[in-house]
């Protein structure tokens, strides 16, 4: 039964015509089934053809009553008026102005609707009082029954066009949520994608460096002194190796169901510093380490970009400024890491071509974690790189 109702509704909703046409025909069912039974109650007697006339007539707009409701409810309330002025009868209800009154009310704004309401009750009650009758005491009843009626059907216009707004609203709210979490979803996983990007730009281009580097010095020894050529090719043995371990802790955060790094391959931080110096240093480059203050733990995402900061300034020192000497210096202020690298060269020694990708990891590295960098050339000479990084203290047992 229900699915049988559910399927009469969605075919009512998707006809106009039909669904317009429906109240229409019941209205005329009820009217000419009221005018059926005499005034006294008892028997049955056939509708006067003026009768029947006025009541079809009057129902007719009504096919029309949701493409324009005002209209109709002006029409159909002056037939109703002119039915019962011509019949001489009380008798008949106003089924179709009570139609005509719940579409304006449900389509229309509310002020329209009850402006309507009113107009129709006082034309049906004026009607009601002008119509003469035999027995004038129930006037009174019936205007009033009438006005009621008109009332009525306003509220539960009103009502329905209330619960139809609602339900948009909520619609609307749910289509923007649905939006906005697909524009949430995409911008995560856009910044996923550039914190990736940005992770194996600096472990490629730092390995890929120091390997060339180590290989062009086994190159040149391996005819002069094969044992510092074997050294050499040592070093670009653990170059490699370490390049593949970092490698793959870096894509394997794309498998992690949250940002926090693998147990066994902890993020690199500047307790790694020294070896990334001598990672460089085995190239023939020189690389000066300076620390001032008090050292103390950074929190695992800070100590990253700080590594990953000093690590591609010295890339770019090796790849531009050739043989030029690195200084690295480490500030430890009350709440500020103030981290600089700088080279002596004048960035010919050694040119190459570059996207400018590492001054920009680097620059959103420091600012991600609400820091500072500057990058660019020194009064002195060379090229420098400073940053300055927020100093919240590590928790034990984070590395």
């Amino acid at each position: 039964m229900q699915a049988m109702f559910n399927h009469w509704r969605r075919w009512l909703a998707a006809h106009d015509r039909a669904r317009d046409t429906l109240p229409a025909a019941v209205v005329l069912f009820v009217a000419l089934w009221a005018t059926a039974v005499p005034s006294d109650g008892h028997g049955w007697t056939w509708p006067r053809p003026a009768e029947l006339g006025w009541i079809t007539l009057a129902c007719v707009p009504l096919v029309f009553r949701s493409r324009a409701p005002l209209v109709v409810a002006a029409v159909v309330t002056v037939l109703e008026i002119l039915a019962r002025a011509a019949t001489g009868t009380q008798g008949l209800v106003p089924g179709a102005s009570l139609v005509a009154v719940y579409t304006v009310a449900s389509l229309r704004p509310r002020r329209t609707a009850w402006i309507t309401a009113a107009t129709v009750a006082v034309a049906v009650a004026a009607t009601a009082v002008g119509v003469g009758l035999e027995d004038q005491s129930g006037v009174a009843t019936s205007v009033l029954v009438r006005i009621d009626l008109v009332l009525l059907a306003a509220g539960l216009g009103d009502a329905v066009r209330s619960r139809r707004t609602k339900l948009a609203l909520v619609e609307q709210r749910a289509v923007l949520a649905e939006q906005t979490r697909e524009e949430e979803a995409r911008r995560r996983v856009t910044e996923e994608r550039v914190r990736i990007a940005r992770e194996l730009h600096d472990v490629v281009a730092h390995h890929i460096t120091l390997v060339n580097a180590q290989a062009g010095v086994a190159q040149h020894l391996v005819r002069t002194d094969a044992e510092k050529a074997y050294r050499a090719l040592g070093a670009i043995k653990e170059t490699s190796r370490a390049a593949l371990e970092e490698l793959r802790a870096t894509v394997g955060l794309l498998r992690q169901a949250d940002d926090s790094p693998p147990s066994l391959a902890p993020a690199p931080g500047l307790e790694d510093l020294d070896g990334l110096v001598d990672g460089f240093r085995r190239t023939g480059m020189t690389v000066e380490v300076t620390r001032t203050g008090a050292a103390r733990p950074l929190a695992p995402a800070t100590g990253l970009a700080a590594y990953r900061i000093v690590q591609e300034a010295l890339t770019n020192t090796h790849k531009h400024a050739g043989s030029a000497t690195a200084h690295i210096t480490l500030v430890y202020g009350t709440d500020t890491l103030r981290l600089t690298v700088a080279d002596d060269g004048d960035g010919t020694a050694r040119p190459g071509p570059g996207t400018g990708h590492g001054l920009i990891g680097m620059r959103e590295r420091a600012t991600a974690f609400g820091g500072t960098l500057t990058a660019g050339t020194s009064p002195r000479g060379g090229f420098r790189v400073h940053a300055e990084l927020p100093l919240p203290v590590a928790a034990k047992g984070n590395r």
